[in-house]
């Protein structure tokens, strides 16, 4: 082979060992036995191979760069990474599973419909299966790095478990106890104020007496409703 197209080669590869490999292959079958000629090597290395192991590194980087894509609303980046995933073979439920996820983690209230959409992908991954899915997976992603964020949700059951954890299933207030016959008799749902009788009792302290004034949910101001 000329020097010149050695070196062609070396460029449109990138310095991807691999990706040179792959083009001297995908040059010398278009060339059928024929000396390899510019016009083979410039059309080889438009078919550059996707390097992506669903075992390996790439599969968490790339789940990674996706999943903080979404949660920095960058659209662009989170189809980027959701093509190449998919386009390496990755699974699609693996990835809808991802985003269900992220949907109450980064967004939670601040849009609740991200987790409806989140949902109706995967259930599109179910029914439609590959390629056709690949839509609604994009649609999906593209939503969710659009949408407002917020964690609290995730700070608030992360805190509240953490209190279950140190002091362990602390026992609700006796009002708000089962108060059937049985329950009655041990003094069980005296006290409680029905809230939609009583407008104080929206602004009952409800937790156990142990962990009176606790606040695990604390709305992020960014569009989360705070009720």
């Amino acid at each position: 082979m000329p020097n010149e197209l050695v070196d062609l080669i070396v460029r449109r590869a990138g310095g991807d060992a691999r990706s040179a490999l792959n083009i001297v292959e995908l040059a010398h079958e278009t060339a059928r036995s024929g000396a390899i000629t510019e016009e083979n090597v410039e059309d080889a290395a438009r078919k550059r191979p996707v390097i992506y192991d669903k075992n390996a590194d790439a599969h968490y980087d790339f789940t990674s760069a996706f999943i903080k894509s979404m949660r920095g609303s960058d659209p662009d980046a989170s189809v980027y990474y959701l093509a190449a995933m998919l386009e390496g073979g990755e699974d699609a439920r693996f990835i809808a599973r991802r985003m269900i996820v992220l949907a109450s983690e980064d967004i939670g209230n601040a849009d609740p419909r991200a987790l409806l959409v989140a949902v109706a992908a995967a259930q599109a991954v179910e029914h439609v299966g590959l390629p056709e899915a690949r839509l609604n997976l994009a649609q999906a992603a593209i939503y969710l790095a659009r949408a407002p964020k917020s964690n609290a949700s995730y700070r608030a059951i992360s805190a509240a478990s953490a209190d279950v954890r140190e002091h362990g299933n602390v026992e609700p207030p006796k009002a708000l106890r089962d108060g059937s016959y049985y329950g009655r008799r041990l003094g069980h749902g005296e006290g409680y104020i029905y809230p939609h009788d009583d407008p104080s009792g929206f602004d009952v302290d409800y937790l156990p007496d142990e962990l009176k004034g606790r606040e695990y949910y604390r709305p992020s101001g960014n569009g989360e409703e705070s009720d």
